[in-house]
């Protein structure tokens, strides 16, 4: 009965936060041509000039651009963005960290690819409308825990349903066997750590084994006859991984577990992508001659070692970087995904340059998840995803004045925003 009492409080509780979290105004529809601002394309440089939106597309950008049916915003002295990516975060996921029917992104059981977070996603987190307001459109929403804790995907911050919000890329997770320390708090012996070690790489060989099998009598096709017999979820999910056609997001950190990362790969076959990578600067020219892109992160992090400097998280980015190695950086956050901008920004700042911080929240990511042709920068022809601010987004003084994903105007409301607003405004107020 107590259970139940919780479940109900929890699911009022959530309820409560969706309401009050949500913009008021709707998203506008329509034809919108933005006039006379610098245009920060990424992939054709910086540009005085016009953006026709129009069918939820870029239809135009130049010169004195008209269109009858537009609405015309005017951003003189303004800047254009493409809309920033998240390259793994929660958010969708997570609500209220200390309820755990609020918490949909860790199963139970070590091996579950066919658990999907786009299922899961809740398009009406309060966080979204949050992190809409610094500019950030679209993020890799990602399961967690276990060896194969799920199906990661990428999704626009806009939409009534999960799959309004798919931004057409999916990768399995792969928590990769490590042999690092959990924490200060692990006090098992070197020795221990060796063998969890090896027996979570026995165990990720061997489903890849059976993964391996699975894809031979389905291209025989027995597959039909096996699952009558046999039905087997997770191994139907790991069909395309097999086969090429999925990339897998290993997640991996100390240098030496990177390593072993890159090897697994090569031997293997699959199409991959390093996440986490916070050593990545210890291996950055083996991750560099493997061709393995990576999405590191978070930035704003400390040090994983005592004996490193005290930057070293803020310069993991741009010492890949420069070693060659195609990078881009992600929050691995949930309600503090707004803060993305500033986590380039101090790449940025500790060697990653302006330019190249930009890159890694815009077009490598969209590159990297192979939806370049539709994200990643201003140009003709790709999806609507941007902003209009006041100045530069990676300082915090910059507000976003405009916002559009998917050619939606979205309103810059947010929890913070109305009761910022319902405080500045109070009834009664403070003469009674």
């Amino acid at each position: 009965m107590n259970d139940i009492k919780i479940y109900v409080l929890a699911l009022l509780m959530v309820g409560t936060f969706s309401i009050e979290g949500q913009q008021v105004a709707k998203g506008e529809y329509g034809t919108f041509l933005l006039k006379g601002g610098t245009l920060h394309t990424i992939t054709g440089g910086d540009i005085q000039a016009d953006l026709l939106i129009k069918d939820g597309m870029i239809a135009d950008i130049g010169n004195n651009l008209a269109a009858n049916d537009a609405r015309v915003i005017d951003c003189s002295g303004k800047s254009v963005y493409p809309g920033f990516i998240d390259g793994g975060t929660r958010l969708g996921l997570s609500e209220v960290g200390s309820i755990s029917v609020t918490q949909d992104f860790n199963e139970i059981g070590d091996i579950n690819p066919h658990m999907q977070a786009l299922t899961a996603v809740n398009p009406n987190a309060t966080a979204i409308p949050v992190t809409r307001t610094n500019g950030i459109t679209s993020v890799i929403s990602m399961p967690a825990g276990g060896l194969i804790p799920g199906t990661a995907s990428l999704i626009d911050l806009y939409g009534y349903t999960p799959n309004q919000m798919f931004a057409g890329f999916s990768g399995v997770v792969i928590n990769f066997p490590t042999s690092a320390r959990r924490g200060r708090f692990d006090r098992r012996s070197d020795d221990e750590i060796k063998k969890a070690e090896e027996r979570a790489l026995k165990n990720l060989n061997d489903v890849w084994d059976k993964a391996l099998l699975y894809a031979r009598i389905d291209s025989s096709g027995n597959a039909q006859k096996m699952s009558m017999n046999q039905y087997n979820p997770q191994l139907d999910a790991m069909l395309p991984v097999i086969r090429g056609e999925m990339a897998v997001m290993i997640e991996t950190n100390k240098d030496t577990d990177i390593k072993s990362a890159i090897k697994w790969v090569k031997e293997k076959g699959v199409k991959a992508i390093l996440t986490g990578v916070s050593e990545g600067f210890r291996v950055a020219k083996e991750i560099a001659e493997s061709g393995i892109p990576v999405i590191t992160g978070p930035v704003l992090s400390i040090p994983g070692r005592a004996s490193d400097r005290y930057d070293i998280s803020y310069a993991n980015a741009g010492l890949m970087h420069k070693a060659g190695v195609k990078v881009a950086i992600r929050t691995s956050e949930t309600e503090n995904v707004r803060n993305l901008p500033f986590h380039a920004g101090f790449a940025a700042a500790y060697g990653l340059g302006k330019e190249e911080a930009l890159k890694a929240i815009t077009i490598i990511p969209a590159e990297i998840f192979g939806v370049a042709e539709h994200y990643g920068s201003l140009e003709k022809g790709k999806r609507a995803n941007l902003f209009v601010s006041d100045g530069d987004p990676f300082e915090m003084k910059t507000t976003i004045e405009y916002l559009f994903i998917n050619g939606w105007n979205v309103p810059m409301e947010s929890r913070h925003t109305l009761l910022y607003d319902e405080f500045l405004e109070r009834t009664p107020g403070l003469n009674k």
